[in-house]
């Protein structure tokens, strides 16, 4: 049982969780009112994850290498290569900590570009071409978002301190 690898397994995992959220999905309450059942999104989510999970499990399947441990980078416990080699993702998660923390303060609106636009700017790089390249990313990609979300759906997002008094 050679092509029997991690991936297969993941794969497999996945095929099983997509199989009993899509039965636990016939337990959705089914209202009297509406054209559109509430079990009909969570199907077709399960219905594209279900499909990704076996094309997954084919192509694991398909391949017959291991893959080599050292491209999964350095132990647990060898601290400083660990840091450095899973760091954009430490910035990652930490950047959207502080966006999370200064989110009552800034507001959707404001923190979310400000968000965008330093992450784009530590990953991408902060060169001088770039920067109004990332600007014009966060200024469109979460404005059209927000207007998006606020005229077209009406959904309250939270105004911050700072444009909260329009």
């Amino acid at each position: 049982m050679e092509r029997l690898n991690r991936d297969v397994i993941i794969a497999i995992i996945l095929l099983a969780f997509c199989g009993i959220f899509f039965w636990a999905s016939f337990d959705i309450r089914q209202p009297d009112y509406g054209v559109l059942l509430p079990s009909t999104w969570p199907r077709v989510i399960l219905g594209v994850m279900t499909l990704l999970s076996f094309i997954y499990l084919l192509q694991s399947l398909k391949s017959d290498i291991e893959p080599d441990q050292d491209k999964y980078g350095p132990g647990l416990f060898e601290v400083k290569a660990c840091i450095r080699y899973w760091r954009n993702p430490l910035w990652c998660f930490g950047l959207f900590f502080s966006y999370l923390l200064t989110l009552p303060v800034l507001g959707m609106l404001i923190g979310s570009v400000c968000f965008v636009f330093v992450l784009q700017g530590f990953l991408g790089g902060w060169d001088r071409r770039n920067l109004p390249m990332h600007a014009a990313v966060a200024l469109i990609s979460v404005g059209g978002m927000w207007s998006l979300f606020t005229f077209g759906l009406g959904v309250l997002l939270p105004p911050g301190m700072i444009l909260g008094q329009f």
